[in-house]
């Protein structure tokens, strides 16, 4: 829950802060010239956005997934799938957030600062290897889920979202009102 509502505020206010920057810069440069730090902070939302997208999507089951072909297989083999690619993701995400936590303490040690602002570099990469690690935690938790429950989860909030066509369309009459349905004559 907390993990959920800090991932939704650090992507919305990297949004509207790109937006606001983007647009302020486009004015200033217009106007006068371009905002001197605005390609820094620009890269800083951006890779924010990217990585804490990353787990939300990971989380909320919208990550590229071959749905179409889980689907079409028999509900034994979609799961022993699922969960093969749930555990396969959830360990090259770790390996990766590694990488990336290496890069950091690389770029810490040797005291790289950025361009314009000449801030620590080091603090505008950090989010890589949290957005990375939050994913691959996200990918165990679907893991599990999909160990304890004997359903299909594609995520640990969101079920497999294939259902029978016969079952759909079932729903689908069942909610349809034929009494109030009124048939016209053509004249």
């Amino acid at each position: 829950m907390i993990v959920d509502k800090f991932e939704v505020w650090v992507i919305m206010i990297s949004t509207s802060g790109l937006a606001v920057l983007l647009i302020a810069n486009v004015i200033s440069r217009n106007v006068y010239r371009s905002i001197y730090f605005a390609e820094e902070v620009a890269q800083l939302f951006i890779i924010l956005i990217t990585f804490m997208g990353t787990s939300y999507a990971t989380r909320k089951a919208r990550h590229i997934r071959m749905g179409a072909l889980l689907e079409l297989l028999p509900s034994k083999v979609e799961k022993f799938l699922i969960l093969l690619i749930t555990a396969v993701s959830a360990i090259v995400m770790f390996i990766l957030a590694y990488i990336a936590l290496r890069y950091v303490i690389t770029l810490r040690m040797r005291d790289t600062l950025t361009a314009s602002l000449r801030a620590p570099y080091w603090l505008f990469v950090i989010a890589a290897p949290v957005g990375l690690a939050m994913s691959g935690f996200q990918f165990v938790r679907t893991f599990i889920k999909n160990i304890i429950e004997k359903e299909v989860w594609l995520s640990p909030e969101q079920q497999s979202e294939y259902e029978d066509e016969e079952v759909m369309l079932a729903e689908a009459m069942a909610s349809i009102d034929f009494d109030s349905i009124e048939l016209k004559e053509n004249k």
